[in-house]
């Protein structure tokens, strides 16, 4: 067989695999590339190009800038904020909704996006008594229109930018895409508003998201008893500066008592020998006005709230609580337990202790039975490390409550730095965006924005994979001269209607195989098809691969065709049928603005 031949037949078995959606997409690309070397089309350096390619580098730096935005919590309370002035109106919600997603995805994936708000847009539906499939449905197709806002909002932006270099030395600018994004944005909303409510079903999902909003005070009216928790901040020129936990008595008519004491400046709880210093956080026990009282003799404020008597449970930027509760048969049966102890990992602090639906936190040798309810304080990601314990059952998820209920703190700011200042450099060019997207992701766990370790688990090595591994797949459809003799056959049908037709049936062909396979697959192999029509035809590329990658963001048909149509499917009650409904009309839009305005942008 021939190498065309070759590449041909493994190209047809990786769309197959593809669609019959069995086999890990990262699995398939690899085995693609791995079947290209095995068959001696490809040598082994350009096997495993794609995994040094400048794009896949941007990519993988992307998503740890995007986690950085997501974790400080500044994509949740960007959206809360915004949704919140949509005021009682369901129409002027669904623009507002559709404006903030689009942004968010222009700048840290549709995905990220999509997975910022959704809890958000889910509560809000509760509330205002809306079909949350009407608020969904546009917030998973308003990200797809945003990710043609910049060159961050879509691996194909990427990939179509660095083909675009190579072929005519000539990139995508950052905010070049929003030429065309732009147009594509406003008719999705406006597509939305007109006909919306009769193409999207009012579907009831089967489960409903908790509103974690005002969990402070919900944590406080079930735990807040005679003698609750306050966190106070020492002050300086506080008397208590430079003691020992040892050495600090409290002198009130009502007995307070120093739990432990957290420093803003480092994980976990003090060792009790530690001098206290200014800024240094307090956790008492007593009644409200005991708390006040000594706050006030000792230079003390509250941390969070103006009134102390709420402070105990106050979830704020750096710290949360959590509820847990002891599961049947968990290893934790039998330990002693009281209000005040610091856990083994010395992160996490026990609050208060529930049995039965009352408080027992005040009952010597108390030990832990099966359905004790645990209220445990700490910092964030605390938390989320270690209740991952098995022998524990969380209520409500660490992540859940500090997107809907905590403020937004430092690391927010440092968040919001690094991003503006990587949108300068790849916006001005003053550096490769592979070297401006390594140093913001970099910068983001310097400034531990992001610790090492939720940077390793935000990137997503499925895309990593697919990208990496279907680069290969283009570089062979293009050295073995399979681009060549599709694109000839093109152009021999269609080619003497003119450039325009032969776009247009290119893109339906991408469209057809973006509701089937990753878009992103879809893009690499349709690229070097698209390069080759443009040479065959003797005009710019440019046209030819800015327009792929607007239908290529196209994927709206189907839920299995991209992770944020899947992510919003069980929360909005859809059905598979009912996404080809409302997403056929934009998609024209899409297709419209890719085979008429594009040409004009980038003329032929």
């Amino acid at each position: 067989m021939s190498d065309i031949a070759v590449t041909m037949l493994i190209l047809a078995i990786v769309v197959f695999a593809f669609v019959s959606n069995r086999i890990p997409v990262g699995l398939i690309a690899i085995g693609a590339s791995l079947a290209l070397y095995a068959t001696g089309i490809l040598d082994l350096g350009q096997t495993f190009a794609g995994f040094g390619d400048p794009a896949v580098i941007l990519i993988a730096s992307l998503f740890v800038v995007a986690e950085g935005l997501d974790s400080s919590g500044l994509t949740a309370w960007t959206g809360q904020r915004l949704i919140a002035s949509g005021g009682g109106s369901s129409r002027t919600l669904t623009v507002i909704i559709m404006l903030v997603v689009a942004v968010l995805a222009a700048l840290i994936s549709v995905n990220g996006a999509v997975a910022a708000l959704l809890p958000v847009v889910v509560v809000i539906a509760t509330k205002m008594s809306v079909a949350s499939a009407r608020l969904l449905l546009p917030l998973a197709f308003g990200a797809h229109a945003g990710s043609l806002l910049t060159l961050t909002g879509s691996p194909v932006n990427v990939i179509m930018s660095e083909l675009a270099e190579e072929e005519t030395g000539r990139a995508f600018g950052f905010f070049e895409f929003g030429l065309v994004g732009v147009p594509i944005v406003a008719g999705t909303i406006l597509i939305t508003v007109l006909f919306g409510n009769r193409l999207i079903p009012a579907r009831i999902p089967s489960t409903l998201s908790t509103d974690l909003g005002d969990h402070a005070r919900t944590l406080l009216a079930q735990f807040g008893g005679a003698q609750p928790f306050g966190r106070v901040r020492v002050l300086s020129g506080s008397p208590l500066i430079g003691k020992t936990e040892s050495e600090i008595v409290f002198e009130s008519a009502t007995a307070v008592t120093l739990i432990a004491i957290q420093s803003p400046s480092a994980p976990g709880v003090r060792d009790a020998d530690a001098a206290i210093r200014a800024g240094d956080v307090l956790i008492l026990q007593g009644t409200p006005t005991a708390i006040r009282s000594v706050s006030d003799d000792s230079k003390l404020e509250g941390v969070g709230t103006s009134t102390v008597a709420a402070n105990w449970a106050t979830l704020d930027a750096e710290y949360g609580v959590a509820e847990i509760v002891i599961p049947p048969r968990s290893r934790a049966i039998g330990d002693p337990v009281w209000p005040g102890m610091i856990t083994e990992s010395g992160d996490l602090i026990i609050v208060a202790i529930q049995r039965g639906g009352d408080d027992v936190g005040d009952q010597t040798d108390l030990r832990l039975e099966a359905g004790d309810i645990l209220l445990v304080q700490g910092r964030w990601d605390a938390l989320d490390e270690n209740l991952r314990d098995p022998s524990v059952m969380v209520v409500d998820a660490p992540d859940q409550i500090r997107r809907q209920a905590a403020p937004i703190g430092r690391r927010a700011y440092t968040a919001l730095v690094v991003l503006v200042l990587m949108v300068i450099a790849l916006a001005t060019g003053i550096m490769p965006p592979a070297v401006a997207g390594l140093l913001a992701a970099g910068a983001m766990v310097l400034t531990r924005t992001v610790s090492i370790e939720k940077a390793h688990r935000s990137i997503q090595w499925t895309t990593v994979l697919l990208v990496g591994g279907m680069i290969p797949v283009s570089t062979a459809i293009t050295q073995t001269g399979a681009a060549d003799l599709i694109a000839t056959g093109i152009v021999d049908v269609v080619g003497s209607f003119g450039p325009h037709v032969v776009l247009t049936a290119l893109l339906v062909v991408t469209l057809i195989f973006g509701q089937l396979i990753s878009n992103t697959a879809t893009a690499l192999i349709v690229a070097p098809i698209a390069i080759s029509v443009a040479y065959e035809l003797g005009v710019s590329p440019l046209p030819f691969l800015l327009a792929v990658a607007v239908v290529s963001a196209a994927a709206l048909l189907t839920p299995v065709a991209t992770p944020a149509n899947l992510m919003i499917m069980a929360p909005a009650g859809l059905q598979f049928g009912d996404y080809w409904k409302f997403g056929l009309p934009i998609m024209v839009l899409f297709l419209a603005v890719a085979a008429l305005l594009v040409p004009v942008l980038f003329p032929f």
